[in-house]
This record gives C-alpha cells, structure tokens and sequence, in this order.
C-alpha cells in the first residue's frame, strides 16, 4: 500500500472512490470506522464498510447516501405490516450482505476476513479493511441521556443536543494488524483524512489503543480534508455537534481538533478567509464533490499536497 485512507461513511467513501480512481488498485488501503456498527433485528450491521463497499462497487444510491441503487424493499414492508422495528431500514440486497456477515461471525470468522471476501466477491479492487476486529461502539451523552449512536442518529435524526460522546470498548480494542504494518511500511507515501465527521467517524478509529500513536509515528506525510465548507456540513450532524459542543463550526476547529498529526489541510475555496492560523500546511480547492469528476480531482489535489510535503522533507 502507498495510501491509507481514514474514512467515515458518506464523505470519506465519496473520496475513497476518487483515490481508488487516480491510483492503481494494489496502492490503495480504506480504513472504515466500526463505531456506529450495531446489532439490529439479530443481526450485525456495519454502516460505514458497507457504504464504502457499495460505493467502490459501484452499486451506492447516490440519492439516499446509504445503501444500495439497485434496492427493493418488501422484507421492510413485510416486517412492517407485522408490526416490527422499521426504524433502521435495510433493502432485501442490503439485508443478504447483513445475514450473511452475521453468519459467518458467528462460526468465528474476524469482521476483516469477512469483508475481504464480501469486496472480492462485488469486484472491489483496493483493499478495505475495519479500524479494529474487536467491537468499538460509539455512544452520545445528549440532553435526553446517553444514546447508542443509532438512536441518536437514525431513530432521533440528530435532533438530540450533544453534550459529549464516548467509545464504549475503545480501551481494550486491538488496531487491525494489517493496518498497523500498513501505516509502518517504509513504501507508504501518504496517510488521507477523508472528509469525515471527526467526532463520529475519525475519533473512534483514532481511540483505537495504538492507532494514535501508529500515526505520529508515521514517515509519511498526512493530509486532511475539511469536511466543512462555509460553516456547514455537505451531510451530516457534524456542524451542528461542534455547535452544541461549544466549538465554532470552520475548518479551523476541525484542523484543531486533528492536532499535531496533520501536515497538510485542504480546504475548500469557499473558506479562504478562515484559513489564517491553520498550522498545517493548507491547500485550497473544490471539496464539495457532486461528480465523479469532483472526487477524481480532490483525490489529485490530497496526493499532490502529499508528494510536496514529501519533497520538502
């Protein structure tokens, strides 16, 4: 691997789609947050790998931001007309890839293994990988109490204040091994912070004993991308959780809260007056990635700024 990509759902899978573009497929490495995996009607559920598996696999509704294109529905009608949770709706295609997880679970098989097979199987090229094998599961403190974040965030719509979060199980989770040689390889040419929720989507793969600590140590430079653009959020809770948390929401606070392990920021253009003060090395461009174009360009301005920070070592 020359990249490792840290990635969300919606936003991180949109870039991981654009990198896996521009650069050859062995070059590639995804690695998807499991925070926000949950256990729903008996089944094991992974938002986030899966929207990166779709959408790498070209099958990704583009309209919904979650799921399949190519969906149908008559398991959630069914399951509603006998009154069950209908809550969390899960497509008849979408539900296979969730039986079948689970299943395999089950007979011992690691979250890893089993999503290696599932990419293969759907013609996925680069590699993606869970942060962890072991169960990370992101919780939010609002004022309603403490929520599972699927409460929080599918069955409450967000609408909960948000007070502080925590990643129950963080403390004696394992990094995935293959991420950990990736991030160590002296070949790797760049790390990428997708354009993700830093609180739900970066943070719990960075709670991950050993990750934060993977990435200081890293001899590859670091990018970042907002996921902010004129005080707001493409999709998502993320402006309004840095609202509730007490933090402005621009590119700085994201920049802030990431640290001393960026060394490169991309920004889009719409904020070049919030750029003043950003200690990493910024970069201005379109972030707001509408075509496949928009993610073919973005993933050539995240590997340039790489290949110059590179170069000024």
């Amino acid at each position: 691997m020359t990249v490792v990509a840290l990635s969300g759902g919606i936003g991180g899978a949109k870039l991981a789609l654009g990198l896996s573009r521009v650069l050859p497929p062995d070059d590639l490495l995804v690695v998807c947050n499991t925070g926000d995996d949950f256990e729903h009607l008996g089944l094991a559920i992974s938002p986030d790998l899966d929207t990166v598996m779709y959408t790498l696999a070209g099958l990704a509704n583009r309209e919904l931001g979650w799921g399949r294109h190519d969906e149908t529905w008559s398991f959630m009608a069914t399951l509603e007309a006998l009154g069950g949770e209908s809550w969390f709706r899960l497509g008849d295609r979408d539900l296979a890839v969730h039986v079948e997880r689970t299943r395999r679970l089950r007979a011992g098989d690691t979250l890893s293994a089993i999503t290696t097979d599932f990419c293969a199987r759907l013609g996925v090229a680069p590699r993606v990988l869970p942060m962890s094998d072991d169960p990370v599961r992101t919780r939010v403190h609002t004022d309603e109490g403490w929520l599972d974040f699927q409460d929080y965030f599918v069955r409450g719509r967000c609408a909960p204040v948000v007070r502080r979060l925590a990643f129950a199980g963080a403390d004696a989770a394992r990094p995935q091994s293959q991420v950990l040689e990736a991030l160590a390889d002296p070949r790797l040419e760049a790390i990428v912070i997708c354009p993700s929720n830093p609180f739900i989507s970066i943070d719990p793969i960075l709670a991950v004993p050993g990750m934060r600590a993977a990435l200081a140590a890293r001899r590859a430079p670091l990018v970042a991308v907002s996921p902010i653009i004129g005080g707001r959020a493409v999709k998502g809770p993320t402006a309004k959780m840095m609202t509730e948390l007490g933090l402005s929401p621009s590119p700085g606070t994201v920049a802030a809260l990431y640290g001393d392990l960026l060394d490169g920021y991309v920004v889009d253009h719409a904020d070049v007056d919030e750029v003043t003060g950003i200690k990493p090395q910024v970069a201005m461009a379109q972030t707001l990635m509408t075509t496949l174009a928009d993610r073919e360009a973005l993933a050539c301005t995240v590997l340039e700024v790489a290949s110059a920070l590179r170069e000024q070592r």
